[in-house]
């Protein structure tokens, strides 16, 4: 019982850590310059992307290009510009946590 509860308490710690590490990414990579995770910015909330695209297969692949290349028009008329400081694992990152938004 005592190795289950602590356990448990190893994995939501890591899972915690994990969850402020792409915070801390988004910051240091200038993404939160324009999103936050609650309201709107320059550019849409996290919440609302993730909660755009649940249940999308593809919605990974297509923000992780977006991230890299930028886009246009899904919510409105400022453009996303590309970010070139973001690699391709950063964008995937990213992308995941974004997703893991509620």
């Amino acid at each position: 019982m005592k190795r289950s509860m602590m356990l448990c308490m190893v994995v939501t710690a890591l899972a915690s850590t994990s969850a402020m590490a792409n915070a801390d990414l988004a910051k240091a990579k200038n993404c939160m310059a324009c999103h936050a995770v609650s309201n709107k910015l320059v550019g849409p909330a996290y919440k609302d992307v993730a909660a755009k695209y649940a249940g999308q297969k593809d919605a990974e692949d297509k923000l992780v290009g977006k991230v890299l290349k930028g886009g246009s028009g899904t919510w409105g008329a400022v453009p996303m510009p590309a970010n070139p400081q973001v690699s391709d694992a950063e964008a995937r990152t990213l992308v995941k946590w974004i997703l893991a938004q509620k």
